[in-house]
Protein backbone atom coordinates (compact mmCIF):
# COMPACT_ATOMS: atom_id res chain seq x y z
CA UNK A 1 0.00 0.00 0.00
CA UNK A 2 1.32 3.44 -0.86
CA UNK A 3 2.19 6.11 1.67
CA UNK A 4 -0.71 8.27 0.46
CA UNK A 5 -3.19 5.43 0.84
CA UNK A 6 -2.05 4.78 4.41
CA UNK A 7 -2.43 8.44 5.32
CA UNK A 8 -5.95 8.33 3.84
CA UNK A 9 -6.88 5.95 6.65
CA UNK A 10 -6.05 8.58 9.29
CA UNK A 11 -8.56 11.22 10.42
CA UNK A 12 -8.00 14.25 12.63
CA UNK A 13 -10.91 14.64 15.05
CA UNK A 14 -11.32 18.01 16.80
CA UNK A 15 -13.66 17.74 19.78
CA UNK A 16 -15.35 20.96 20.87
CA UNK A 17 -12.81 23.38 19.37
CA UNK A 18 -13.34 26.90 20.69
CA UNK A 19 -12.05 29.00 17.82
CA UNK A 20 -12.73 28.62 14.08
CA UNK A 21 -9.23 29.91 13.31
CA UNK A 22 -7.80 26.84 15.04
CA UNK A 23 -9.99 24.58 12.91
CA UNK A 24 -8.61 26.19 9.75
CA UNK A 25 -5.02 26.02 10.97
CA UNK A 26 -5.48 22.35 11.90
CA UNK A 27 -6.82 21.57 8.41
CA UNK A 28 -3.80 23.31 6.92
CA UNK A 29 -1.39 21.40 9.18
CA UNK A 30 -2.97 18.09 8.21
CA UNK A 31 -2.83 18.84 4.47
CA UNK A 32 0.83 19.89 4.78
CA UNK A 33 1.58 16.38 6.00
CA UNK A 34 -0.76 14.54 3.60
CA UNK A 35 -3.64 13.97 6.06
CA UNK A 36 -6.80 15.32 4.47
CA UNK A 37 -9.63 13.92 6.58
CA UNK A 38 -10.89 16.15 9.39
CA UNK A 39 -13.93 15.77 11.68
CA UNK A 40 -15.22 18.53 13.93
CA UNK A 41 -17.44 17.63 16.89
CA UNK A 42 -19.60 20.21 18.70
CA UNK A 43 -17.59 23.30 17.72
CA UNK A 44 -18.23 26.43 19.80
CA UNK A 45 -18.06 28.59 16.67
CA UNK A 46 -18.05 27.27 13.11
CA UNK A 47 -17.50 30.51 11.19
CA UNK A 48 -16.48 29.25 7.76
CA UNK A 49 -14.93 32.56 6.72
CA UNK A 50 -12.62 32.52 9.74
CA UNK A 51 -11.79 28.87 9.08
CA UNK A 52 -10.88 29.64 5.47
CA UNK A 53 -8.75 32.57 6.54
CA UNK A 54 -6.39 30.28 8.45
CA UNK A 55 -6.68 27.27 6.13
CA UNK A 56 -5.99 29.56 3.10
CA UNK A 57 -8.36 29.70 0.14
CA UNK A 58 -6.30 27.09 -1.70
CA UNK A 59 -7.78 24.60 0.78
CA UNK A 60 -11.38 25.69 0.24
CA UNK A 61 -12.29 22.17 -0.91
CA UNK A 62 -10.65 20.74 2.20
CA UNK A 63 -12.75 22.97 4.42
CA UNK A 64 -15.91 21.98 2.53
CA UNK A 65 -15.03 18.32 3.14
CA UNK A 66 -14.84 18.70 6.92
CA UNK A 67 -17.33 16.33 8.51
CA UNK A 68 -19.36 17.73 11.41
CA UNK A 69 -20.96 15.74 14.23
CA UNK A 70 -23.15 16.60 17.21
CA UNK A 71 -21.60 14.07 19.58
CA UNK A 72 -18.28 12.29 20.00
CA UNK A 73 -19.68 8.76 20.14
CA UNK A 74 -21.22 9.11 16.69
CA UNK A 75 -18.06 10.70 15.25
CA UNK A 76 -15.81 7.89 16.47
CA UNK A 77 -18.13 4.97 15.67
CA UNK A 78 -16.46 3.95 12.33
CA UNK A 79 -12.90 3.86 13.64
CA UNK A 80 -11.03 0.75 14.73
CA UNK A 81 -8.16 2.46 16.52
CA UNK A 82 -8.42 5.78 18.37
CA UNK A 83 -5.57 7.81 19.85
CA UNK A 84 -6.34 10.54 22.37
CA UNK A 85 -3.99 13.49 22.81
CA UNK A 86 -3.44 14.69 26.36
CA UNK A 87 -1.28 17.27 28.13
CA UNK A 88 -2.22 15.87 31.54
CA UNK A 89 -0.90 12.71 33.10
CA UNK A 90 -2.78 10.43 35.47
CA UNK A 91 -4.19 6.99 36.17
CA UNK A 92 -6.84 7.35 33.44
CA UNK A 93 -4.13 8.06 30.83
CA UNK A 94 -2.98 4.46 30.30
CA UNK A 95 -0.91 3.31 27.31
CA UNK A 96 0.75 6.76 27.22
CA UNK A 97 3.24 7.31 24.39
CA UNK A 98 5.10 10.17 22.74
CA UNK A 99 4.42 11.34 19.14
CA UNK A 100 7.22 9.31 17.56
CA UNK A 101 6.15 6.11 19.32
CA UNK A 102 2.47 6.47 18.44
CA UNK A 103 3.32 7.37 14.84
CA UNK A 104 5.24 4.11 14.51
CA UNK A 105 2.31 2.21 16.00
CA UNK A 106 -0.17 3.88 13.64
CA UNK A 107 2.10 3.27 10.65
CA UNK A 108 1.87 -0.46 11.29
CA UNK A 109 -1.94 -0.34 11.56
CA UNK A 110 -3.06 2.13 8.92
CA UNK A 111 -2.62 -0.25 5.97
CA UNK A 112 -6.04 -1.70 6.74
CA UNK A 113 -7.45 0.01 9.83
CA UNK A 114 -9.29 3.38 9.93
CA UNK A 115 -7.63 5.46 12.64
CA UNK A 116 -8.74 8.61 14.48
CA UNK A 117 -6.41 11.01 16.28
CA UNK A 118 -8.55 12.87 18.80
CA UNK A 119 -7.80 16.41 20.03
CA UNK A 120 -9.73 18.07 22.86
CA UNK A 121 -10.86 21.69 23.33
CA UNK A 122 -8.20 24.37 23.75
CA UNK A 123 -9.14 25.36 27.29
CA UNK A 124 -9.16 21.97 29.05
CA UNK A 125 -8.34 19.14 26.64
CA UNK A 126 -10.05 15.75 26.65
CA UNK A 127 -12.06 14.71 29.71
CA UNK A 128 -11.86 11.28 31.35
CA UNK A 129 -15.20 10.50 29.71
CA UNK A 130 -13.76 11.36 26.29
CA UNK A 131 -10.74 9.19 26.96
CA UNK A 132 -12.92 6.11 27.41
CA UNK A 133 -13.21 5.95 23.61
CA UNK A 134 -9.42 5.78 23.11
CA UNK A 135 -7.16 2.75 22.75
CA UNK A 136 -4.03 4.69 23.66
CA UNK A 137 -2.87 8.21 24.45
CA UNK A 138 -0.12 10.49 23.23
CA UNK A 139 1.54 13.30 25.13
CA UNK A 140 3.71 15.92 23.40
CA UNK A 141 6.73 16.56 25.65
CA UNK A 142 7.48 20.23 26.27
CA UNK A 143 9.74 22.37 28.43
CA UNK A 144 8.49 24.22 31.52
CA UNK A 145 5.87 26.11 29.48
CA UNK A 146 3.57 23.32 28.33
CA UNK A 147 0.69 25.18 26.64
CA UNK A 148 0.51 24.21 22.96
CA UNK A 149 -1.88 25.79 20.49
CA UNK A 150 -4.34 23.25 19.05
CA UNK A 151 -3.00 23.61 15.51
CA UNK A 152 0.58 23.29 16.77
CA UNK A 153 -0.31 20.01 18.45
CA UNK A 154 -1.98 18.78 15.25
CA UNK A 155 1.13 19.67 13.25
CA UNK A 156 3.49 17.84 15.62
CA UNK A 157 1.43 14.64 15.46
CA UNK A 158 0.86 14.84 11.70
CA UNK A 159 4.55 15.42 11.02
CA UNK A 160 5.48 12.29 12.96
CA UNK A 161 2.77 10.31 11.16
CA UNK A 162 4.03 11.51 7.78
CA UNK A 163 7.65 10.57 8.48
CA UNK A 164 6.71 7.21 10.02
CA UNK A 165 4.66 6.22 6.97
CA UNK A 166 7.65 6.78 4.70
CA UNK A 167 9.72 4.12 6.47
CA UNK A 168 7.20 1.54 7.64
CA UNK A 169 7.13 -1.87 5.95
CA UNK A 170 3.51 -2.97 5.30
CA UNK A 171 2.29 -6.06 7.12
CA UNK A 172 -1.00 -7.90 7.55
CA UNK A 173 -3.28 -6.51 10.26
CA UNK A 174 -6.49 -8.37 11.20
CA UNK A 175 -9.65 -6.27 11.34
CA UNK A 176 -9.93 -4.54 14.69
CA UNK A 177 -13.35 -3.83 16.15
CA UNK A 178 -14.88 -0.47 15.31
CA UNK A 179 -15.81 1.97 18.04
CA UNK A 180 -19.48 1.17 17.31
CA UNK A 181 -18.86 -2.56 17.86
CA UNK A 182 -16.95 -1.89 21.08
CA UNK A 183 -19.69 0.37 22.44
CA UNK A 184 -22.25 -2.36 21.79
CA UNK A 185 -20.07 -4.86 23.66
CA UNK A 186 -19.59 -2.50 26.63
CA UNK A 187 -23.34 -1.83 26.85
CA UNK A 188 -24.03 -5.56 26.84
CA UNK A 189 -21.30 -6.25 29.41
CA UNK A 190 -22.64 -3.57 31.72
CA UNK A 191 -26.16 -4.97 31.47
CA UNK A 192 -25.19 -8.57 32.19
CA UNK A 193 -22.62 -7.74 34.90
CA UNK A 194 -25.23 -5.63 36.68
CA UNK A 195 -27.75 -8.48 36.45
CA UNK A 196 -25.33 -10.92 38.14
CA UNK A 197 -24.39 -8.31 40.78
CA UNK A 198 -20.80 -7.94 39.64
CA UNK A 199 -21.43 -4.22 39.16
CA UNK A 200 -23.07 -1.92 41.65
CA UNK A 201 -26.31 -0.88 39.90
CA UNK A 202 -26.15 2.52 41.62
CA UNK A 203 -22.62 3.25 40.35
CA UNK A 204 -21.74 0.87 37.47
CA UNK A 205 -19.38 3.35 35.78
CA UNK A 206 -16.72 3.00 38.49
CA UNK A 207 -15.90 -0.62 37.72
CA UNK A 208 -16.83 -0.35 34.03
CA UNK A 209 -14.06 2.23 33.56
CA UNK A 210 -11.54 -0.38 34.73
CA UNK A 211 -13.06 -2.98 32.39
CA UNK A 212 -12.86 -0.54 29.48
CA UNK A 213 -9.21 0.20 30.26
CA UNK A 214 -8.43 -3.51 30.32
CA UNK A 215 -10.04 -4.25 26.96
CA UNK A 216 -8.54 -1.12 25.36
CA UNK A 217 -5.04 -2.48 26.00
CA UNK A 218 -5.94 -5.70 24.13
CA UNK A 219 -6.85 -3.98 20.82
CA UNK A 220 -9.78 -6.35 20.32
CA UNK A 221 -10.54 -7.73 16.89
CA UNK A 222 -14.08 -7.74 15.54
CA UNK A 223 -14.28 -11.54 15.89
CA UNK A 224 -13.19 -11.35 19.54
CA UNK A 225 -15.87 -8.75 20.30
CA UNK A 226 -18.41 -11.09 18.73
CA UNK A 227 -17.20 -13.93 20.99
CA UNK A 228 -17.48 -11.78 24.12
CA UNK A 229 -20.99 -10.71 23.18
CA UNK A 230 -21.90 -14.37 22.56
CA UNK A 231 -20.66 -15.25 26.08
CA UNK A 232 -22.81 -12.44 27.49
CA UNK A 233 -25.88 -13.77 25.71
CA UNK A 234 -25.23 -17.29 27.02
CA UNK A 235 -24.72 -16.05 30.61
CA UNK A 236 -27.96 -14.08 30.35
CA UNK A 237 -29.83 -17.10 28.98
CA UNK A 238 -28.51 -19.36 31.74
CA UNK A 239 -29.28 -16.85 34.49
CA UNK A 240 -32.85 -16.44 33.24
CA UNK A 241 -33.26 -20.23 32.94
CA UNK A 242 -32.05 -20.81 36.50
CA UNK A 243 -34.41 -18.11 37.74
CA UNK A 244 -37.34 -19.71 35.91
CA UNK A 245 -36.34 -23.18 37.17
CA UNK A 246 -36.45 -21.79 40.70
CA UNK A 247 -39.94 -20.39 40.16
CA UNK A 248 -41.12 -23.69 38.71
CA UNK A 249 -39.66 -25.58 41.69
CA UNK A 250 -41.48 -23.29 44.14
CA UNK A 251 -44.77 -23.93 42.35
CA UNK A 252 -44.39 -27.73 42.44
Amino acid sequence: MTETKKLDNITIVLHRPQYPENIGAAVRAGYNMGITKVCVVEPADYDKNKILKMATHSLADGVENIRQYNNLKEALAPFQYIVGTTARLGKHRHNLTNPKQIAKKIASLSDQVPIAVLFGPEDRGLTNEDLQYCHSFVNIPTASFSSLNLAQAVMVICYELFTAQKTETPKYIPRLATRHELDGMYDQLQEILTKINFLNPHNPDYQMNNIRSFFARLELRAKEVSIIRGICRQVNWYAEKRFQDGLDHQND
